[in-house]
């Protein structure tokens, strides 16, 4: 590896002690390393320019974000822009790295913002960095020309400042705002109390629901194989195929493997149920949907 040999505590200071390269030495490390796969090019390239993901990181450290986390995600940043970089574009690697500490650092942060996936696209990284520093400079102005903007306006000039729908602002502000809480913590400083998730609601099936749709299936069944006896073999065999199967099979199969007409196994099939409904409905008519 590129960084082999620094800790947390060694990284920066080594850093900052590094070579400054110019742009002849610059280029013949990337094409050492792009050609060759010289790695003692490759880590002399990425120390030389760690000073650079150091400051970057440090500008991520309002999010809250260890700076040790911080500096390891710019450092990957930095490596994939090694990785890619092409020389013969013409480029400096200082201005091409740029990009890429800068996003693998912002993926970082919104990782890490909240349980909850904040954003994923452009427009919604574009926001999760810039809301702030945008609503004040919104705020700056108004009240130079002597204006006072209401949240709607402000959210409103926000999404067309930035590029985006007025719903991703909104929700935006609104994870921004807030912190995750864990449903086990309590809703009272007492020990004692009860927990944020003992006050969701169970959307599963409660105990009676569940002991009344078994009692239901079961009569139904009875029911069902009741009238089923008054069947012959063959009027057997089709509903089965057509009713009691996940899925059913079409009258032209069931033809085929009992040498009949496509008509004639309808016509079987409707005797059938003509004489399950008679039996069905000596027993209770609550079933009749079953088979209309």
């Amino acid at each position: 590896m590129a960084l082999d040999g620094f800790n947390d505590q060694t990284l920066p200071r080594r850093a900052m002690k590094a070579e400054l390269l110019d742009a002849e030495t610059e280029l013949q490390l990337a094409y050492a390393w792009r050609d060759h796969r010289d790695e003692k090019a490759l880590h002399r390239l990425i120390t030389a320019y760690m000073r650079l993901a150091i400051s970057m990181a440090s500008k991520f450290r309002r999010y809250g974000a260890p700076m040790n986390d911080l500096i390891q995600e710019a450092s990957l940043g930095l490596m994939k822009a090694a990785d890619k970089f092409d020389p013969d574009r013409g480029v400096r690697f200082s201005t091409y790295a740029v990009w890429w500490i800068k996003a693998s650092i912002q993926d970082y942060v919104m990782r890490n913002w909240s349980m909850v996936r904040t954003g994923s696209t452009s427009s919604q990284k574009s926001l999760f960095f810039n809301m702030r520093r945008v609503q004040a400079r919104l705020e700056r102005e108004a009240a130079a020309r002597g204006e006072r903007l209401d949240m709607h306006q402000m959210r409103q000039m926000i999404a067309v400042e930035v590029g985006v729908p007025l719903h991703d602002v909104e929700m935006m502000e609104g994870r921004l705002s807030g912190s995750d809480y864990s449903l086990n913590a309590t809703q009272s400083s007492e020990e004692e109390g009860r927990a944020w998730i003992d006050a969701l609601e169970d959307e599963g099936e409660q105990a009676a629901e569940s002991v009344e749709r078994s009692k239901d299936m079961g009569t139904l069944r009875n029911w069902l194989l009741t009238a089923m006896a008054d069947l012959n073999d063959r009027e057997k065999f089709i509903v089965r195929e057509r009713k009691l199967r996940d899925e059913a099979r079409t009258l032209e199969s069931l033809g085929n493997e009992l040498g009949l007409s496509k008509e004639r196994v309808r016509q079987l099939e409707a005797a059938a149920f003509n004489k399950m409904k008679r039996s069905l409905e000596t027993q209770s008519r609550e079933v009749l949907h079953f088979l209309a």
